[in-house]
């Protein structure tokens, strides 16, 4: 079987992302209802109780909040920093010990077929780290909530056959929402908060270089970006750098509210 993906859920409002390879399934996060994700999986022909783990990357709800009720309910495993542990284990309810994985940033671990390399990120929660998962010679990385991409992070995922990568907010947006407090303003787009739209866009010339070809966008802020506004913005400026989107990078959006289509990786 090929390594594959699907975003099931992306927004500031929760983040589930599907992967499989060979005969091994898996989550990135958790973070809308057990009830959401499980019909979404329905929807792809997958039962959720044939799951062999769920990847947490940090402990916010928006990645956490179907978690508990999904590891209890079908007896998975739950992979997570030691940090991450510490913050979400309340909030979760009660796992069993051996449903606990505890993993490391930087040290790369197998889950059946799969290849799972944790590599830490710049967010403010307690040891978050993003993930790269690789079968069949063939890899996939999911990478949101990077408050910036330093040279390791990029590093880390440099030559991904496929990235979901965060596009959370316009900055224009963000500054006019009326709705928001300057301290969650300066937090959004602070070192350890979301990328904009334009940070992604400028990352992802330097990721281009490394052979990345297929790009998702995610994580996008329901209140201060729209999916149009993102695609439309990432797009402009990395033609304006002399990309041909649609040629040298094919572009799309992880929607807030609509799973992707499953992504095969050939």
């Amino acid at each position: 079987m090929d390594l594959s993906l699907c975003s099931l859920v992306s927004g500031s409002t929760g983040n589930c992302t599907y992967v499989s390879g060979g005969n091994t399934r898996l989550l990135v996060d958790a973070g809308t209802s057990a009830k959401r994700i499980t019909e979404r999986l329905c929807n792809l022909g997958i039962p959720a109780g044939e799951l062999n783990g769920i990847l947490v990357t940090h402990e916010h709800t928006d990645h956490i909040q179907g978690v508990g009720v999904l590891a209890r309910r079908y007896n998975i495993p739950i992979y997570a920093t030691h940090g991450t542990w510490e913050a979400m284990y309340d909030k979760i309810g009660n796992i069993e010990k051996h449903q606990i994985r505890v993993i490391s940033a930087d040290d790369d671990f197998y889950i059946d077929d799969i290849a799972v390399s944790p590599f830490a990120i710049s967010h403010d929660a307690n040891e978050p780290v993003a993930y790269r998962l690789y079968y069949n010679a063939r890899s996939v990385s999911v990478a949101t909530d990077l408050g910036h991409a330093c040279k390791k992070v990029k590093s880390r995922l440099s030559g991904s056959d496929f990235l979901l990568f965060e596009s959370n907010h316009d900055p224009t947006l963000l500054e006019n929402n009326s709705r928001y407090p300057t301290t969650l303003k300066k937090r959004i787009s602070g070192r350890k908060g979301h990328l904009s739209n334009e940070a992604c866009a400028m990352c992802l010339m330097d990721l281009l270089e490394t052979g990345v070809k297929n790009v998702m966008l995610g994580h996008l802020s329901q209140q201060n970006n729209t999916p149009e506004l993102a695609l439309s913005t990432v797009s402009d400026i990395l033609e304006s750098k002399g990309v041909v989107v649609g040629k040298d990078v094919s572009i799309s959006i992880a929607d807030p509210e609509i799973s992707s289509s499953l992504y095969l990786i050939r």
